[in-house]
């Protein structure tokens, strides 16, 4: 599997080292005051004899809160370009609410393997593998009770340019039918500069499959309606159409003269229209498994001003616009309805495990998962 640059390695195994600045293709964003960091922790509640906490990293400009129940990030505070803060991911109201109201996984980090893998098996070294079948008969986002819905061992931490919480968790062998103990540690810290990272570690003692990711659903006009009016752009030229249940043909596609070639910046409701539904889709940002943090996805709301721009190691990003979101009970008294958010969830092709064309998933005792996201905030 890819490695992540040094520094960030470093980060992972001692916590809490001062980071490196992105590479110089990166975006500049509004600057903070590095002295305006902190991050501040709060006991909400107890499950199942865990204590579970909220955390609110906070760098003068945003918030980001978050829980380490499920690696939740509940809310993402950002102003728009006359200064109004609000909220651009959908949430539940508390965090206890996320113990049993959180079926389209709001903020979780999922796995232990993100998105499909179809018909719930797979095989390795000629031993076949059954994973819980949770969507008809095959498997989504972990099974019945995947990493969003386990509470993890966490701390905070504080570095020069960031604040952040770090987070592990143990997923024992057989676990919704998967090989082998798999040790996660995942960070979430937010930057001065205005970036939240994402970063997730991994390591098995049996051979294994893997895909963690995050699934926010954005939405940057502060939740006033649906995403249509949003612009967007996808550093992809390929797709990987899906055939049965979302799961992959196998074939990879060219955007080019279709409905989902944003490589250049498009706007959402039109492309919806001309697909005649909304999205779910794997578009292929890398064409094999690499180390290189690439810009994967550019998105604004024209009339807000806010800009998100999102990065990530892994080869694919599932763009998904909320398509079976309908009458649910969001924060702040909001109904949550169809197209009200869009998902770009970075992660590898899905059901990889089933196509050996497809980059591998697999990871092998001795070696390491490595995935970093980064989203970055600004307006203009």
């Amino acid at each position: 599997m890819p490695n992540l640059p040094t520094y960030l390695s470093s980060l992972l195994l001692i916590g809490a080292m001062t980071l490196s600045p992105l590479s110089p293709e990166q975006p500049k964003m509004t600057n903070t005051n590095q002295s305006n960091l902190t991050v501040t922790a709060e006991k909400v509640a107890t499950w199942k004899d865990k204590d579970v906490y909220e955390y609110v990293l906070d760098n003068g400009w945003m918030q980001v809160h978050l829980t380490n129940f499920g690696g939740i990030i509940s809310r993402i505070q950002v102003p728009d370009k006359t200064g109004k803060v609000e909220n651009v991911v959908l949430a539940l109201e508390n965090i206890p609410d996320y113990f049993t109201g959180n079926g389209p996984y709001l903020g979780a980090a999922v796995g232990r393997f993100a998105n499909r893998i179809g018909g719930a098996e797979f095989t390795l070294d000629g031993e076949t593998f059954h994973v819980t079948k949770n969507i008809g008969e095959h498997h989504l986002h972990g099974g019945n009770e995947g990493f969003g819905e386990k509470v993890w061992d966490a701390e905070t931490y504080e570095a020069n340019d960031a604040v952040g919480v770090k987070m592990r968790y143990l997923s024992v062998d057989g676990e919704e039918g998967y090989p082998g103990n798999l040790e996660t540690w995942m960070h979430i810290e937010l930057t001065a500069d205005n970036k939240l990272r994402v970063v997730f570690e991994s390591t098995t003692d049996k051979k294994t499959v893997i895909n963690l990711t995050n699934h926010s659903y954005f939405n940057l006009s502060g939740i006033t309606g649906d995403v249509r009016d949003h612009e967007l752009q996808i550093f992809a030229d390929a797709y990987t159409p899906t055939g049965e249940g979302q799961v992959p043909t196998g074939e990879v596609v060219k955007v080019a003269g279709t409905p989902f070639d944003f490589t250049t910046r498009k706007n959402l409701g039109e492309q919806m229209d001309a697909l005649g539904e909304g999205f779910d889709q794997n578009f292929t940002t890398k064409k094999a498994n690499s180390s290189e943090l690439k810009k994967i996805a550019w998105v604004k709301h024209p009339s807000s001003g806010r800009i998100m721009e999102v990065y990530s190691t892994e080869p694919g990003v599932q763009l998904y616009t909320s398509n079976h979101m309908r009458d649910f009970a969001g924060a702040d008294g909001k109904t949550y309805q169809p197209h009200w958010a869009f998902c770009l969830e970075p992660g590898t092709w899905p059901d990889s495990p089933n196509k050996s064309h497809f980059p591998s998933s697999v990871l092998a005792p001795g070696d390491k998962y490595l995935h970093e996201i980064v989203y970055g905030f600004s307006t203009e």
